[in-house]
């Protein structure tokens, strides 16, 4: 029996979609249906249902998805036995949101080329809503975002999460402690709505019983650190991520009374039994996000 037919139809059956399995597997959508086909062949029995536009497996399909699921399990365990899986190589999908970019990602990212020279990674930047819709339609093997993912097979880990603090401009914002009464005079730049950090911000003034002047959302750290260095209000941001904004060298963290809720980070990742690839990757971003803490 050829695994890697036996993998397309895990995949086909765990993201019931023939098309993002596909594109999980880098295949076609044709030559994901020929493996289906060729394993249906040999099994002697339809896995698929293909009488309407609704996915459905078979009542032979459910029962060969547990053998699906153990004799891929079987071969990943034969391989780190064998020390198959010491050094990672392939492609990898990660998808993180801004916060991370612009705090430990691209460190973390030399230190994993060092570690695993043959491993290719394919990065995108998004926001929190649409990594955890990626993570679930397969088309990412691991992201990182303020939010977990859930559903079967997604497995979520919470990491360290991020002091939130108030970035001002060096020449406007000259005050040794700003209280909440004088934030809200000003405009405030943070995330985009519904964001933890939006509701977060918002929560404060209410309990408080203060109205701020206007807050402003957007989903670019990029853009807030532009805005707040051309001397536009003042911005909740990720202490770690302004640490590293060298280019913005005007910005400064403005002392206050308000306390920030942190920044949560989870790391959301679908469970793959052919290979342990995705957890190893991920247990060494938690080391290393955990050295620096």
């Amino acid at each position: 029996m050829n695994l890697r037919f036996v993998e397309a139809f895990y995949w086909v059956a765990s993201l019931q979609s023939v098309t993002r399995a596909a594109e999980k597997m880098f295949l076609t959508q044709s030559a994901m249906s020929s493996r289906i086909s060729a394993l249906e062949d040999e099994l002697g029995v339809l896995l698929l249902d293909r009488r309407d536009k609704q996915f459905r497996l078979t009542l032979a399909g459910a029962r060969f998805y547990e053998y699906a699921q153990r004799l891929l399990h079987l071969q990943a365990e034969i391989k780190s036995v064998l020390g198959a899986e010491a050094k990672l190589s392939g492609s990898l999908r990660i998808g993180v949101i801004e916060s991370v970019l612009h705090s430990w990602l691209v460190p973390w990212l030399e230190h994993l080329r060092e570690a695993h020279p043959g491993l290719a990674l394919e990065l995108s930047v998004d926001t929190t809503p649409t990594l955890i819709d990626q993570i679930k339609r397969g088309t990412q093997d691991l992201v990182f975002a303020a939010l977990p993912a859930t559903g079967e097979a997604i497995h979520t880990r919470m990491l360290p999460a991020m002091d939130m603090v108030f970035i001002g401009n060096k020449s406007t914002h000259r005050k040794r402690r700003y209280s909440l009464e004088m934030l809200s005079q000003m405009e405030i730049l943070t995330f985009q709505r519904g964001s933890q950090p939006h509701v977060s911000l918002v929560d404060q003034f209410a309990r408080a019983g203060v109205t701020p002047k206007r807050i402003h959302t957007i989903s670019s750290i990029s853009a807030m650190a532009q805005l707040i260095q051309g001397g536009f209000g003042v911005a909740t941001l990720p202490l770690k991520a302004v640490n590293n904004r060298l280019s913005f060298p005007n910005l400064r963290v403005l002392e206050s009374e308000v306390h920030l809720a942190p920044l949560p980070i989870h790391a959301s990742y679908r469970e793959d039994p052919t290979s342990r690839a995705v957890q190893l990757l991920l247990d060494s971003a938690t080391e290393f996000v955990d050295a620096q803490a």
